[in-house]
Formats: structure tokens, sequence, C-alpha cells
């Protein structure tokens, strides 16, 4: 099994196109420790020929584009046989829009996640046959790869949340994603509030892991001054500070640990740093553009 991570970045990708905060100076000045990424989205296959994409992200195009394995190989054709949405905020589903040319492919989520994706018509135009994913029950994929979804702690898209949004509901607004071939597999998680005893079984049970690491530091944006927002109230746990992340996954027998969805105040993002040191340093890495697992 092969994974390609598409893009790391969370929303808004690295730099964001209206942010100079500290860390997207650098990037904005090309400064070779702070290199672009896209939008979160994982491709993976298991014979090299079809693939399945976790997470639509609005630069999908540009990914495809620049993932060879991706493009066609004769005139209407496509690699993606599947995608699988662990949610359905704007960063996860707008690349939607960019496959709607007729070319049919498997849409895969939990219930919560597709009833949003099908009561917004501007995606009617994708032809895409829609697969409602029960919980933790195995999904057939192209290539010989199997997936099962399952709900992790997280809220509703932001232009579904209200006034006060559950902000650790485990109905299905948020997902994490097993891929298996071969008896091995990876566990994508790229949104999670808060972890629980079955976060944590999960997890434990991959053979590589990439999970949640928008935010370094809980209060990070208000800090830089560039949002009012917490990690916790946008559904993300953040890598330190009281229950956060890193000291979990230091002790977590995975083989590969990788954080993915980095928000773009995230000084993790650049190299050398204390933070990535620190990271680097408890045996887990920060996932760019093009990286490659191999399974």
């Amino acid at each position: 099994m092969r994974a390609v991570v598409l893009g790391a970045a969370a929303g808004g990708g690295f730099p964001q196109w209206n942010c100079r905060c500290r860390i997207c100076a650098l990037a904005w000045s090309k400064d070779p420790r702070a290199p672009w990424r896209t939008q979160s989205s994982l491709a993976v296959t298991s014979d090299g020929e079809s693939w399945v994409v976790l997470n639509a992200s609005p630069d999908l195009g540009s990914q495809i584009r620049g993932t060879p394995e991706l493009w066609p190989r004769h005139e209407r054709h496509s690699p993606i046989g599947a995608i699988i949405l662990s949610s359905a905020e704007i960063d996860h589903v707008a690349g939607l829009l960019s496959l709607r040319e007729r070319q049919p492919f498997d849409l895969i989520a939990l219930a919560p996640v597709l009833t949003a994706v099908d009561a917004n018509p501007i995606f009617a135009p994708v032809p895409a046959r829609r697969i409602v994913a029960t919980a933790s029950e195995p999904i057939a994929l192209p290539g010989g790869l199997t997936a099962d979804l399952f709900p992790v702690p997280g809220k509703a898209p932001l232009y579904l949340e209200g006034g006060d949004p559950q902000l650790e509901s485990e109905a299905g607004e948020t997902a994490g994603v097993r891929i298996s071939a071969g008896g091995r597999s990876l566990v994508y998680m790229p949104g999670c509030a808060v972890l629980t005893d079955a976060v944590r079984a999960s997890a434990e049970q991959a053979d590589a892991l990439f999970f949640d690491g928008t935010l370094f530091s809980d209060d990070e944006m208000i800090r830089a001054g560039v949002g009012a927002k917490t990690g916790r109230r946008m559904g993300h746990m953040p890598i330190t500070g009281e229950c956060g992340s890193l000291s979990w996954l230091a002790q977590l027998p995975v083989s590969r640990k990788i954080y993915i969805h980095l928000n773009n105040t995230n000084p993790a993002l650049v190299e050398g740093s204390p933070e990535r040191i620190a990271i680097e340093a408890a045996g887990i890495e920060v996932a760019f553009d093009s990286m490659e697992v191999k399974l």
C-alpha cells in the first residue's frame, strides 16, 4: 500500500492568501525552511493503478496536475475510483466541484456528511455514486483496498454549526478513515476535537497514522493576531498544552506518526524551529505536499 500526501495544510493553505503572520511571512519570502503547502488531502493505492482520495480539498485540481499517478491515461479516464470525506467542511468538499466533467467515481462518507453535501445544489452536477458508510463496517474500494469510517469527536461544518455548536459531537459530522490492504492499514484523522478511548483504540491498530496537527498551541491564532477562536472552538485539539496530542502520540506504538492539516500559523511548518524539533524528537513527522508513505 502506498499513500501520497496531496496537501498537508489546513483550510486556506500555506501561506494563506490573505495572511502575513510571522509564519506566513517566511513562506511568502520563499524561505526554504517554510515550503508552500496546499490544503489537506491524501491519495492511496495498493496496485498503483486505482487510487482513492481522502478529502476533496479546494486545491484538488492542482494537486491532480502535480501528481502524475493521478493523470488520465486515455481520452476520458481517471485513476481516481473513489473519494472519501472525513467531514463536510469547505476545505474537504470544495474540490468536488473540480470533478464535475461526467467522470464516474464513488463518493463515500458517513450519513451526516453526505446529507450536508447533497443539501447544497451546487454539488448536483458532480457525477459520483453516493455511498453512505456505516460506522466501522468495511467498504470494498477499487484496487483491492478496504475502508472503514468511524466517528471522532468534532462539530458540524462552519456553515451549519449555528450559534451554540456541539464541539465534541460523535454523531458522524467528523470521521476518521482506516484504509487497509494486505494486512496493513493507515488511519487518517485530519480533525479531532479530543482524545477518547475509541480514538486511541483506532489509532493503536494502525501501521501509519495521519493525525490532526492544526495548531501547535490552542490560542495560537489569537496570539498571532489573526483570529478570535481557539483550536478547540474550531473542533481541533492542539499539539501541546493541556490534553494536547504530542505526549500521546510520542507513546503510541505506531511505526509512522504524521501530523497533517497544519494551520498557516503553526510554527511546526518551519523546518528547524523549536516546535518542529520538539515534534521530531518525539518520533513524529510533519507532512508536506508529495510526501510518500509505503506500507
